[in-house]
C-alpha cells in the first residue's frame, strides 16, 4: 500500500477498508507516514466523510496504537460518561460519586478545558494537591476503594489520538463528526468500561451549535460504541445558557461541594439525575429512568455521594479540608459586578459569551501555553426567568490582580438578554437515544 493512493481514494469518495485504515494509522504512529500526508487524509475525511464501518475501523486502529487498562479483579459493572463540552458543566464532578454510591464503578477519563469550555481536570487540580496523572496500579486501587477515579490521558492510552488531534487543531478539521467520534471512543474504550453515556451538548456554548448536528454526533457515538462491543446511550442537553451558578475552576468545585451537601441548582440536578439514570440503566442497576433518577437523588440527599467525593479527594492527593471548610474555597480577590440597566426579566444568558469572558479572566487558556488562574471565574447571580431592575447585580467577575477585566466585563454584559414579560422555561433534555 501507498499512503498517497489511499488519500486519493478517500478524496474521491471511496471507502477505506479496515486494513487500509490500520496501515495509515499504524504508519503515522510509527513515523513512517509524514504529517503532510495525514493532514491531506484528514481534509479528505472532512469533506468526504466516513461511514460507520470506517469510523469503527479508525477507532479500533487508534485504540490499538496504545494499551487498554486492565480492570480484572475489580468488581464491575464499569460505566463512564462523556460530555462534549460546555460552560459551567461541572456535571462529571457530581455524577461520578453519585453513580458510584449506587454501586457502579466509574473509571472516568477526563480532559482539560478547550476553547471557551471548561475541563474537568483543570477544575479538580484547583484543589490543592489533587492528582489526575496516575499510574495504572493507582487507578485500580482508587477505583476499587472509592468506586470512581478521575484520570488524565496517559502516554500509553491511544497515542495516535494525541498525534491526530494536534494535526486536526491546525488544519481546520476539528469539526468532523467521524473524527470526533474516533477521538472520543479510542480514549474511552481504553479505560476498560463496559458502557458509556454521552452527554452531547447543543447550543451557543457547545461545539455542536444545532440540535441537528448534535443528533448526528450522538448517533455516531452510540452506533460506533456498539460496534466496539460497548453498551451506549446518549442524551442531548441544552447549552445555550451556562449550567449552574458558577463558571470557572475552583468556583465550580465550590458549587459542586454545595450541591453534594444538598444545595443544588435545579438545572444541574435535572441533567445530573437524567445522566445518572442512564448510567444506572446501562449497568443493570435501574429498571427505568424514574427509578434511576430516584436512586441518584437518594444518595445525594443522604450525603453518601459527598462522603465518597471526600474519600476520592484524599485518595488522589488532594486536601479534603478545602471541601469541608468552604471558607478555604475563596475566588480570586479582585471583583467586578455587572449590573442591570433596565426593568424586566432575564430572557437568557449566552453561554458562549460567558465562557469566553471566563477565559479572558484567566479561568481558561487562550493558547496551550497560557497560564491558568484556578481562582478566576464568574458567578451568575441572575439567570433566565429572574426579575431585574436598574442596579440589580447580574453577575460577578473574579480575577487576580494585574488582569484587565474590561473586555470580559463587556462580554458578560452582552451575554444577558432581557424581556418585558417572564420568558417560557427552556428545555434542558432535548433528545435521548440508545443502541437498539
Amino acid at each position: 500500500m501507498r499512503a498517497v493512493d489511499l488519500i486519493v481514494k478517500k478524496r474521491n469518495g471511496g471507502e477505506l477498508s479496515a486494513s487500509e485504515i490500520q496501515f495509515l494509522i499504524g504508519g503515522y504512529t510509527a513515523g513512517s507516514i509524514p504529517d503532510y500526508q495525514i493532514s491531506a487524509l484528514l481534509m479528505a475525511i472532512y469533506f468526504s466523510g466516513l461511514n460507520f464501518e470506517e469510523t469503527a475501523a479508525l477507532t479500533w486502529a487508534m485504540l490499538g496504537s496504545g494499551r487498554t487498562l486492565d480492570l480484572s479483579g475489580i468488581g464491575g459493572p464499569f460505566i463512564d460518561k462523556h460530555s462534549t463540552g460546555g460552560v459551567g458543566d461541572k456535571i462529571s464532578l457530581l455524577l461520578a460519586p453519585i453513580v458510584a454510591a449506587c454501586g457502579v464503578k466509574v473509571p472516568m477519563l477526563c480532559g482539560r478545558g478547550l476553547g471557551h469550555t471548561g475541563g474537568t481536570i483543570d477544575k479538580l487540580e484547583s484543589i490543592p494537591g489533587y492528582r489526575t496523572a496516575l499510574e495504572e496500579r493507582e487507578i485500580r486501587a482508587i477505583l476499587n476503594d472509592c468506586g470512581f477515579v478521575f484520570m488524565g490521558q496517559t502516554e500509553s492510552i491511544a497515542p495516535a489520538d494525541r498525534l491526530l488531534y494536534a494535526l486536526r487543531d491546525v488544519t481546520g478539521t476539528v469539526e468532523s463528526i467521524p473524527l470526533i467520534t474516533a477521538s472520543i471512543l479510542s480514549k474511552k474504550a481504553a479505560e476498560g468500561s463496559d458502557g458509556f453515556v454521552f452527554d452531547v451538548k447543543a447550543g451557543s456554548g457547545a461545539f455542536m451549535k444545532s440540535e441537528k448536528t448534535a443528533k448526528e454526533l450522538a448517533r455516531s457515538l452510540v452506533k460506533t460504541a456498539r460496534v466496539l462491543g460497548k453498551r451506549a446511550a446518549a442524551v442531548i442537553t441544552a447549552m445555550d445558557e451556562p449550567l449552574g451558578r458558577f463558571v470557572g475552576n475552583l468556583v465550580e468545585v465550590r458549587e459542586t461541594v454545595s450541591a453534594l451537601r444538598g444545595d443544588v441548582s435545579a438545572d444541574v440536578a435535572e441533567v445530573t439525575c437524567r445522566l445518572g439514570a442512564r448510567m444506572l440503566g446501562l449497568a443493570g442497576k435501574a429498571g427505568s429512568l424514574d427509578e434511576g433518577a430516584a436512586a441518584c437523588r437518594s444518595v445525594l440527599e443522604s450525603g453518601a455521594a459527598y462522603r465518597l467525593f471526600l474519600k476520592n479527594v484524599a485518595a488522589q492527593g488532594g486536601d479534603p479540608r478545602y471541601l469541608e471548610e468552604p471558607a478555604r474555597l475563596k475566588p480570586a480577590p479582585c471583583r467586578v459586578d455587572v449590573v442591570a440597566e433596565t426593568d424586566g426579566w432575564v430572557a437568557g444568558v449566552d453561554a458562549f459569551k460567558i465562557g469566553t469572558a471566563a477565559v479572558l479572566l484567566g479561568a481558561g487558556r487562550a493558547t496551550k501555553e497560557s497560564p491558568l488562574s484556578p481562582r478566576a471565574g464568574i458567578e451568575l447571580v441572575k439567570k433566565r426567568g429572574d426579575a431585574v431592575a436598574p442596579g440589580t447585580i447580574l453577575c460577578r467577575l473574579f480575577f487576580e490582580e494585574g488582569v484587565d477585566a474590561g473586555e470580559a466585563e463587556s462580554l458578560a454584559r452582552a451575554a444577558y438578554g432581557f424581556s418585558e414579560a417572564p420568558p417560557a422555561r427552556g428545555r434542558l433534555i432535548l433528545y435521548e437515544m440508545e443502541a437498539s
